[in-house]
């Protein structure tokens, strides 16, 4: 009796967070009983094969280096990391405390130092040299030189015979550390990013499983839309849906309702939902397998209609980022897009999204698409095997309600294959 006398009847022992509160124990909405959040139950995973997804992968990073006669790439970046080498461990830790590093010689294999957890794409593990203040301190120059001279070495055991290194994100130090050794430096992040533009048939299976996880998400979220409830509330259940399917994170909480939602980019907030309100999300998610979703949506939030306003801002985001899909296919530059793009309505341009298209394969990738009113600092041409989101925000400045769609599509070699095909609300196409 003495070892249960601090739990009530339901066997459960009471949390002092709630003291004074009433407490109902409903075994339905614990997660012990969750019976819907895993996708397997649903449809089956795609059959992907790793090893030449990270063949793929590896070489891809290679032909890069060749592009720019580099004997040496080193990654610090966590998406990059995943790319070359699979691994996963303490990838937000790793994005702004940077412990654990890959070095990848044009001829040989990688090389993983200070990884904290095991990956099948890497069998040689070494100790590192501190990368950043948190471990070096004010130490971190002579840290550097440790490194160049470490990096001398494994050129020389690599046979490397350019005398060029690329780094990604890495402190000046390590850079002028490198060319008093008499070795040229050049930045890394062209070539990670370049290399991951095209993806494989694997890299595609996995990011349709990694959209139809966010749209199981997002269908939990439509149910759970109701007066009453927070928006952090309804983000948690995009986040809990990721994390139960194996997937990492979400850049960002962008979901906001009411008169939030005007002007865009606002967080997730405690805010209370109400009857009549716009509720716009942004899944913004590295999912499973490290790929990314990103999906946008605007729900209504009922028992009442909609209102015509709401309506027709809807429907002005629907025709933007309909039109602007249909304009996508192999060989249409960036440029030419943007002379063909549907015409947004002036009153729309102080707020509009950062760009009208961008890319998309483990993040947010290049390249970018931005509106005809604003500088497009670059040009290229799609190509199949390029995945790519199409955007739109559609709201007035001082406005109470705004519209933020977005379409995930694979590139193909005569058009597109819609990847995100959670339907729009029918209540605001009315």
């Amino acid at each position: 009796a003495a070892a249960t006398a601090d739990r009530d009847a339901n066997g459960h022992r009471p949390n002092p967070a709630f003291r004074g509160a009433t407490v109902l124990h409903n075994p339905d909405q614990m997660v012990l009983n969750d019976t819907w959040s895993d996708l397997r139950q649903y449809r089956e995973m795609p059959e992907i094969d790793f090893d030449r997804l990270f063949a793929y992968r590896e070489g891809r990073l290679r032909a890069q280096m060749q592009a720019h006669g580099v004997g040496l790439l080193m990654l610090v970046n966590p998406i990059s990391l995943r790319y070359a080498a699979e691994y996963r461990t303490y990838g937000l830790f790793q994005a702004h405390i940077p412990t654990t590093y890959l070095l990848m010689p044009a001829q040989g294999p990688a090389s993983l130092f200070s990884a904290y957890s095991q990956t099948s794409s890497v069998r040689d593990f070494r100790p590192r040299r501190p990368i950043h203040h948190f471990d070096g301190g004010n130490g971190l120059a002579d840290f550097a030189a440790l490194l160049a001279q470490d990096i001398r070495d494994f050129l020389s055991e690599h046979g490397d015979t350019t005398g060029r290194v690329a780094l990604e994100y890495v402190n000046p130090s390590l850079t002028q550390a490198l060319e008093r050794l008499g070795i040229e430096v050049v930045d890394g992040v062209p070539l990670s990013e370049s290399a991951r533009v095209i993806k494989s048939e694997d890299e595609v299976a996995c990011i349709r499983w990694a959209c139809a996880v966010a749209q199981l998400g997002i269908a939990k979220l439509e149910e759970a839309l109701r007066p009453g409830v927070t928006e952090t509330q309804l983000w948690a259940l995009l986040n809990y849906t990721n994390l139960a399917n194996d997937g990492d994170w979400h850049d960002g909480r962008m979901l906001a309702s009411g008169e939030r939602i005007n002007p865009w980019l606002q967080e997730a907030s405690q805010r209370v939902v109400q009857d009549g309100d716009l509720v716009g999300f942004d899944t913004d998610m590295v999912g499973p397998m490290g790929y990314f979703a990103d999906i946008s949506r605007t729900l209504h939030c009922g028992p009442s209609r909609p209102t015509q306003a709401q309506k027709a801002l809807y429907r002005e985001a629907v025709a933007e980022v309909e039109h602007n899909m249909a304009l996508i296919r192999p060989g249409v530059t960036l440029n030419q897009f943007r002379e063909r793009a549907r015409a947004m309505d002036e009153r729309f341009h102080a707020q509009a999204y950062t760009c009208m298209l961008h890319a998309v394969g483990m993040c947010d990738e290049y390249p970018q698409i931005k509106h005809p009113w604003q500088e497009q600092p670059y040009d290229c041409e799609f190509e199949a095997g390029m995945v790519l989101c199409v955007e739109s925000y559609c709201g007035e400045v001082g406005g109470r309600n705004g519209v933020k769609l977005e379409q995930q599509v694979l590139v193909t070699d005569d058009g597109i294959e819609l990847l995100s095909d959670y339907p729009w609300d029918a209540r605001l196409m009315d």
